[in-house]
């Protein structure tokens, strides 16, 4: 009876998914799209001193609406915002309440069984925000320490296997957002806070003073971020990806990567001074989607 049940409600979630419109075809039919963007993740995407979205992965969701107006015939087309968490960005992607996420999301291969990936624009890997002055400087160092991360990231997933494989004797606390653990941190809640280490920066660029914090440790499993799409949906990814792929051989690209990682910043202008990595540069040329392990 309960496997009747089961197989029952799956074919309720098939036939859903399957009635779900394809998002251009939604968004033709509308007049209207979902962006949705990250509160705190500078400088992907976060609320500016007017509380309003930016950053670098807001402005390339713009560059992508331009192009939506284009294929679909609706120069009227209305944009909405939805901000996401790390918790409920898949959720709200799969559900059609968002139609592409505009943030700092990793491009990973479990994720990619819920969803799809354009081109992958950046890649990071996990580091440490302690006080400045703090003992810590390596993952060895956090023995008998509180480190905290973002529920439903990667970073957390990595920090818990790291601690378990190599008996680091931390104690892994969770946190909803990035603001709120680096908060633990300023407040002495917590001894560190593990995340991918361009959003530390962010973090401590735009803290009341960023001398009090330091970025620490060698960055273990870097992996690539992307802007998220639904799944099974080729005529959007190929329309996000060409908008990348336009940006990236106008230069327009390098240009927006300047502006954000190089260059003074709101809300404090504060300079996060992060070159392109080796990995973004050569993956500039390969134009790949591949995900991380």
């Amino acid at each position: 009876m309960r496997s009747s049940i089961f197989v029952a409600l799956a074919l309720l979630v098939s036939t859903a998914q399957a009635q779900t419109p394809l998002t251009l075809d939604k968004i033709k039919a509308n007049g209207s799209m979902t962006l949705a963007y990250r509160e705190s993740s500078i400088p992907f995407s976060y609320l500016g001193g007017d509380a309003q979205p930016t950053g670098f992965a807001w402005e390339i969701c713009g560059k992508i609406v331009d192009q939506v107006k284009k294929a679909t015939g609706r120069a009227d087309l209305k944009v909405a915002t939805q901000a996401v968490t790390s918790q409920n960005r898949i959720p709200l992607l799969q559900n059609g309440t968002i139609d592409i996420e505009c943030g700092s999301t990793t491009n990973n291969s479990d994720r990619g069984k819920q969803v799809a990936f354009a081109t992958n624009y950046f890649y990071t890997g996990t580091r440490l925000l302690v006080k400045t002055g703090a003992p810590i400087k390596t993952f060895a160092d956090l023995k008998g320490k509180k480190v905290v991360s973002t529920v439903g990231t990667t970073n957390f997933q990595v920090l818990r296997k790291l601690n378990t494989e190599q008996n680091l004797g931390f104690e892994l606390l969770g946190a909803k957002d990035h603001a709120e653990s680096a908060l633990m941190v300023q407040q002495g809640r917590a001894d560190a806070f593990g995340m991918d280490d361009i959003l530390l920066y962010g973090l401590r660029a735009s803290s009341q003073n960023p001398a009090e914090l330091s970025v620490v440790a060698e960055a273990i499993q870097v992996e690539p971020y992307a802007i998220m799409l639904r799944r099974d949906d080729p005529a959007f990814k190929k329309l996000v990806d060409d908008t990348l792929a336009g940006l990236i051989a106008s230069g327009e690209f390098e240009t927006l990567y300047k502006k954000w990682f190089q260059s003074a910043i709101p809300p404090k202008g504060i300079n996060l001074n992060a070159p392109m990595s080796k990995e973004l540069i050569d993956n500039l040329k390969a134009l790949s989607d591949k995900p991380a392990l």
